[in-house]
Parts: C-alpha cells; structure tokens; sequence
C-alpha cells in the first residue's frame, strides 16, 4: 500500500515518469528512473555500514546531485535526514553533531579539516561517506566507491507515515533546534497551495504523472528548508529541478536562461539584490519564466518593484511561512515590509491566538500570536520544554505559535508587524542575539555586549553589537577576529557602537529598543 511518505510517493514518480529529468545541477542531470537507482544504491550503501530505520543521517554537502540522491535514500531507508550548515565552524558542528545525534555523515571534501576535527568528539557518529574524491578525513569512505559496490534495486522494508523528517533550524540559545516533522504531517504542511491536495497518496503520485513538463528551480542551498521543500513540491508536480552548488546571480540567471526554468524560489532581498543588479548590468533569455517566488526572509518593497519592472511578463510574489509552520500564506497585492506586510492565509488552519490563546477577532485591531492547528510538527528534537512552549494545546487541540505578532483584518487578511523574539534574519539566515554576546562576553576585553539587528539594503538586517569594554585597547578588529573563529560569518557583528555604560532592567534583562537606536545612530 503507498503511503502519504517521501519516499513511497517519490518511487510511484520515478515509476510514472522514468525518463523525465528529475535533477539537474550545474550541467549534471539525472532523471526520475536514475536517480531512483542512485538512491536505492546509496540506501543499501548506508545499510552496509550499519544505518538503521530512526538513524539520523547529517548532510553536510554544497548544493549537488549527491544532496538530493541522500535526501532520497535517507527516506527510501527510514532514516532521518538532518541538514548540517556548511558554513559553520567547529564550535557550531560539534554542538550540532552532538544535539542531532547523526550516526553517519555525507560531507563535501572541502569540509575535510572541520570533519576531521570535530567528528571524534560525536558520541554517536559512527559512519563518514566523503562526497567528491579522495579525502583525508581518516576512516571516512568514498561515496562514488561505496555506491559501486551497492545494489541498485528497492527491496526496502515497510514504512509508515509516523517516520520523521527533521530540518534544523534556529533555536531559543542561539543554536539550532531540529524541528521533528512526520512525514503525513510535512507533505500536507507544504502542499502546493496553488491546488487542492489530492486525498489519496495514488492521487499525489497521479498528479506528477499527469502534469506537462515543467522546470522549477530552488535558488537556495540545500542545507536550508526552504530549497528542500521546494524540491519536493516540485516532484509532486511532475517537474525537473534545477539547483546551482553556489549561489552567484549571474550563475543563477545563466541556468534559468539554460535549462528554460518557468518558475524559481529565493529567500529575500539577500538573494533578490545581486540577481536584480545582474539583470540590469547582463542580458538573459528569460522568456519561459514566468514565476519569481520568495519566502523565508523579508523581499522588502522597493526591491519587487524593481525586479518587476526588470521583468515585466513575470509574476513576482512574497510567501509567508517557516521551518515550523510551513506554507501558510501569500502576501496581498501592494503589500510590503515598507507600508505592513498582509498576507491571505493559504488554509483555514491559521489562526492569530492573543495572550490567552484565544483567536483574535478580525477586525477588532488586537494584537496576537500567528499560529497554525492541523499539519504541524511533532515538537523540536531533544528540547520537551521548547516542544511544550512552542506547541500548548487549547481545548484539545494542538497549535503551533510562530512567534510573528500580527493581528486579522475585517476581511480575514492577517497584517505581519514582526516577530516576538528578538531573532535578527539576515538574507535568511537567522541570527540569535544570545548566541553572539556569549561570544562577546568571552574576550577579556569585553565586560558586556547587547547584539541587535539593524536595517540593511542588501540583507534586510545586519548584526550589530552594543559593547562595555573592560580594556579600552580593545579594536574593532580585535573582536571581530574573536567572533569569527568561533561564529559563522554571517553571525558576526557588521557595526559596533562603544559605550562607557550598558544600560540594562534592574532584573539584568537587556534594553533592545536602547541598542538597536544606538547602533543605528554609530
């Protein structure tokens, strides 16, 4: 019997459509039928070294055919895919090693160092697979020589629909949290909102069948949810995707204009600035696309109307959702960042919840919670007290609070004023606060820091941090050279602003409002 899973409605596509591409990646491809081989190979594979159903199996990998195919196996096998961030350093990688418990590894042959480093200190990892020749790392195997060897027909054992899907994402210290999805729930959470889901998952696979040829491309890196999902919903339509390993604009617009994409998603104005700065300094063949979709960061204003006018015969729009809620929402017409963001809920399962989990009541201008019932995670992976914060339930009923404050027009529309935390999203990638002044705090120059996010035109907020130093001779330089050998450099402070006093509550609590205006006016 098929079953609402991954991996069962991918293997009915790979059946219906064999010989249409599925993948493509930098001029690599491979279609439905091949990459169903190359998966079932690597899902032997990883079986082979002791993979077992419920294993976690972490992704440390560029954007590639090798991603999608372990994305693939790992549900073909019933273990867990987890996305490691390639762009963490040391530190980050063994806390996420350790919090996601991956008993096996995919990883890039550039990340050998790190790997080599950070590996035997993870308690559970057991099994390394390099991905892209010969490596260094000791002990680790070669992916193309592991595939070799493997067989490339099913012969998988039962799945059910309680399997898990885990992406990590952005927690309440600062590090990632692996958001815990089960595989009904996730599919359902994602759907494409453009039609109704089918009802049976013969249905799901009967749509991809049916549909013409389509070309989706996933901008993003794979590591983030977004580009993941996309892939997904693009198979369940029958279509090929197209990724590039790095993101570049010009390299970007080179593959739409090669592989005639209709339709391609990007996570904000990070994204959308230097593709839009290509677009006026080259020219490409744009003429089959016809879609230009955002989501996972802000795409302010002033940025979609300049990709509009660039692109006159294209839709551009702004979707609303996250690693939690999935898609949720499409912003309205003439809405933006810049005049308040409104977005029409994709289902009827969105809700605003006040203080007292409570719907608000349209129209009534109070202010609550986005939240989402129906399709939503299990709860965050090793974090019960998270889990419960995160996902009360009211009157029997499980709701996931987003953290977006918002309230509900008279029309149903719901008007986004920002989030309730004070997460810095800079070009999609997400920044705890509390994650970067522990950092400050380390140097012995520093006596306290307060981070903050101040705007940007490129990445729509840049970190910046509010310093007491307790030795003057302190730099700018000094600190910086700190933050990165222990942060991602996207995580580290851009604008500093030097103060003889940190102003705090009398609780100790931290004065954002204070240290955003005073990073504002350095």
């Amino acid at each position: 019997m098929t079953l609402f899973h991954h991996a069962d409605l991918f293997e009915g596509v790979a059946d219906a459509l064999p010989d249409r591409v599925a993948v493509i990646c930098d001029g690599e491809s491979l279609t439905f039928g091949e990459l169903d081989k190359k998966a079932n190979r690597l899902g032997h594979a990883l079986i082979g070294l002791g993979v077992k159903p419920g294993d976690h199996l972490g992704m440390q990998l560029y954007n590639g055919i090798e991603y999608v195919t372990a994305l693939v196996a790992a549900m073909k096998i019933r273990a867990v895919p987890v996305n490691v961030n390639y762009r963490y350093v040391e530190a980050e990688l063994s806390y996420l090693y350790g919090d996601s418990e991956i008993v096996a590894l995919l990883f890039d042959t550039e990340f050998d160092a790190r790997v080599a480093a950070v590996a035997p200190q993870a308690e559970k990892l057991a099994h390394l697979v390099a991905v892209g020749g010969a490596t260094a790392v000791p002990g680790a195997h070669e992916y193309d020589a592991l595939l070799a060897a493997a067989s490339d027909g099913r012969g998988f054992g039962p799945r059910t629909e309680d399997d898990l899907y885990v992406i990590y994402t952005g927690g309440t210290t600062g590090m990632p949290k692996g958001v815990m999805w089960r595989t009904k729930d996730i599919l359902f959470a994602f759907a494409n909102p453009t039609y109704p889901a089918p009802e049976t998952p013969q249905g799901w696979i009967d749509h991809a069948a049916a549909s013409g040829p389509l070309v989706m491309m996933a901008v993003a890196p794979l590591m983030h949810g977004a580009a993941q999902m996309a892939q997904w919903i693009g198979w369940w339509m029958g279509a090929t995707m197209v990724f590039v390993r790095k993101f570049e604009a010009d390299g970007v617009w080179r593959a739409i204009e090669r592989e005639k994409v209709n339709s391609l998603t990007i996570t904000g104005d990070a994204m959308a600035i230097p593709m839009a700065d290509a677009l006026e300094t080259n020219t490409y063949d744009l003429s089959n696309l016809f879609a230009y979709v955002s989501t996972g960061a802000i795409l302010t204003g002033a940025v979609a109307a300049r990709l509009g006018a660039l692109m006159p015969n294209v839709m551009i729009m702004d979707r609303f959702g996250s690693t939690e809620s999935g898609s949720t929402a499409q912003a309205m017409p003439g809405s933006s960042p810049e005049k308040g963001l409104k977005f029409a809920p994709d289902v009827p399962d969105i809700a605003v919840l006040d203080d007292d989990l409570q719907p608000v009541k349209p129209g009534s201008g109070s202010i609550g919670q986005v939240a989402r019932t129906g399709y939503i995670p299990v709860g965050y992976y090793g974090d019960a007290e998270k889990t419960a914060k995160t996902f009360p339930e009211v009157d029997g009923r499980r709701w996931l609070l987003t953290g977006d404050l918002a309230t509900v027009e008279e029309d149903g529309t719901i008007a986004v004023y920002g989030r309730g935390s004070q997460m810095i999203n800079t070009g999609g990638e997400k920044v705890y606060p509390e994650e970067v002044e522990a950092v400050l705090k380390g140097h012995p120059g520093v006596f306290d820091a307060v981070v903050t996010g101040i705007p940007d035109d490129r990445f729509g907020s840049r970190v910046a941090a509010v310093v007491q130093l307790r030795d003057a001779g302190t730099s700018e330089a000094d600190l910086d050279a700190h933050c990165r050998s222990l942060l991602s450099g996207y995580k580290v402070p851009r604008t500093y602003a030097f103060v003889p006093e940190m102003r705090r509550s009398p609780a100790g609590k931290a004065d954002y409002r204070w240290a955003k205006e005073t990073a504002q006016n350095v």
